[in-house]
C-alpha cells in the first residue's frame, strides 16, 4: 500500500504513453482492455484528440474472453480493422487485465502481420508503471522498424528526440525548440513524436546528432546510436542562457562524437528551492535558472527515470509519502498545482502545470518555458 496516494494525483500510465507517442504518426495503436478505458486517455491525457484524427482503439475486452483466454477474436477484429483502414503500422499495448492473462503479444504481433501484411508490433505495457515506460518503448520500436539503412549524413542536422503532449501540452513549446535550433544554424530532420511525419523519422539516421528532451526519448537515441553511430545530448533549451549551452552541447557532441548532458555542469544541487517533475524537463530547468537567477534547486523526481539523468544530490521519490517527507524542509516548491496539498505551511509555491499529472484541468496555464523562464 507504500504507492496509493490519498492527496496528490498519479502520473499517466504507460498505455497512455504509448498513444501519445504514436498519435501522429499515421498507425493504428490498439489498447486491449475493457470497454470504457480508453476514456482516460482520451479525456485527460490527450490534448490533441479533437483537433486532430487518430487511429487509437480499444480491444473492448469481456469477461468471458479474460476466463477463457480468447486471443483469436482479438486477432480477428485487428485484421478486419486493419483491412479497412489500411494504417502505416499496427501498435498493440498491454493492460493489467491480459497481464493477468499472460497474454502473448509479440506472438500476436506476429500473426498479424503476417495475415495483413503491415507492419505490427507488441509494446510491453500493462498499465502498472508511467508514461515514460509506454511511450519510451514506442519510440524506440519507430527505429528498430523503420530507420532507413544506409543514409548519409547531413551536415549539422538533428532529430529531436521525446517531444510528447504529456511533458509538453500543445502551447508552443515543440515550436520554440525547432526555433532556438534553426536560430542556432541547426537543421530539424525530424521531432519524435509532434509536427513530423513518419515518412521525416524514417530519415533520423541522416542526422549528426540526436537532442533528448524528456527521458520518453532516451531509449529510442540509445537506439539510433546503435544503428547509426549517432550521439546525442540531453538537455531542453529553456530560456536564452541554457540555450546557449545545449547548442554548445550539441556542436561538441557532433565534433567529439561523444554523448553528453547538456545540464551536467550544474553543482547547486542542495539548494532549499525543489522543483517536482520528470528528470530531463526538471534538470533543464534547474540549469536555466541557475544561470539566469542564481538560484539553488534540487530535483526531486516522481516518475521511473535513467539514474545518470539525475545529478548527485538529486532525489527519486516515487511514493506519496515519501515525497512528502523530502519537501518538509523545501522553503520554495515548483510543481504542478496539484502538489499544493501536500507542501508544509509557509512554503512557498510556483505552479507548473504538468499535463501527464493534472491532465487538463491546468492545461491553459501551462508555460512556454523554451521562450522564456521569467514566469517562474
Amino acid at each position: 500500500m507504500k504507492q496509493a496516494s490519498a492527496f496528490i494525483s498519479t502520473y499517466t500510465a504507460d498505455v497512455s504513453g504509448v498513444c501519445s507517442a504514436l498519435y501522429e504518426l499515421g498507425g493504428m495503436t490498439v489498447m486491449h482492455d475493457a470497454s470504457g478505458c480508453n476514456s482516460t486517455y482520451t479525456t485527460h491525457d490527450e490534448p490533441r484528440w479533437y483537433d486532430m484524427k487518430s487511429m487509437i482503439y480499444i480491444t473492448g475486452l469481456s469477461e468471458m474472453e479474460a476466463i477463457m483466454g480468447d486471443d483469436e477474436k482479438l486477432i480477428n477484429d485487428i485484421v478486419a480493422a486493419a483491412n479497412d483502414l489500411h494504417p502505416k503500422f499496427i501498435a498493440i499495448a498491454g493492460t493489467p487485465i491480459p497481464m493477468m492473462m499472460g497474454t502473448d503479444f509479440p506472438a500476436i504481433a506476429e500473426v498479424i502481420e503476417n495475415e495483413t501484411g503491415i507492419p505490427t508490433f507488441a509494446i510491453e505495457t500493462n498499465g502498472m508503471h508511467s508514461y515514460i515506460c509506454g511511450a519510451g518503448q514506442a519510440l524506440a520500436e519507430i527505429v528498430k522498424r523503420f530507420t532507413v539503412d544506409s543514409i548519409s549524413k547531413i551536415r549539422k542536422s538533428v532529430n529531436v528526440l521525446g517531444a510528447t503532449p504529456l511533458d509538453y501540452s500543445v502551447n508552443g513549446s515543440i515550436d520554440s525548440i525547432r526555433k532556438r535550433l534553426t536560430e542556432a544554424g541547426f537543421q530539424v530532420l525530424s521531432v519524435w513524436a509532434m509536427e513530423s511525419t513518419l515518412k521525416q523519422m524514417e530519415q533520423a539516421g541522416a542526422a549528426e546528432v540526436n537532442l533528448v528532451i524528456s527521458s520518453t526519448g532516451l531509449l529510442a537515441a540509445k537506439e539510433l546510436q546503435k544503428k547509426f553511430g549517432t550521439p546525442y545530448v540531453v538537455g531542453i533549451p529553456m530560456g536564452d542562457q541554457f540555450a546557449a549551452v545545449v547548442m554548445k552541447s550539441l556542436d561538441m557532441t557532433i565534433n567529439t562524437g561523444k554523448s553528453q548532458i547538456a545540464y551536467d555542469k550544474r553543482t547547486a544541487c542542495q539548494g532549499d528551492t525543489v522543483i517536482i517533475g520528470e528528470s530531463v524537463y526538471s534538470e533543464s530547468l534547474a540549469a536555466a535558472l541557475k544561470i539566469e537567477k542564481n538560484m539553488k534547486v534540487k530535483v526531486l523526481c516522481p516518475l521511473e527515470t535513467e539514474p545518470d539523468l539525475l545529478l548527485e544530490g538529486d532525489i527519486v521519490a516515487e511514493d506519496e509519502d515519501s515525497i512528502i517527507t523530502y519537501l518538509k524542509s523545501a522553503k520554495a516548491v515548483i510543481a504542478d498545482p496539484i502538489y499544493h496539498t501536500i507542501i508544509q505551511p509557509g512554503t512557498k509555491f510556483i505552479s507548473l502545470p504538468h499535463e501527464a499529472f493534472s491532465g487538463r484541468i491546468y492545461r491553459k496555464d501551462i508555460p512556454d518555458l523554451i521562450k522564456s523562464i521569467d514566469v517562474i
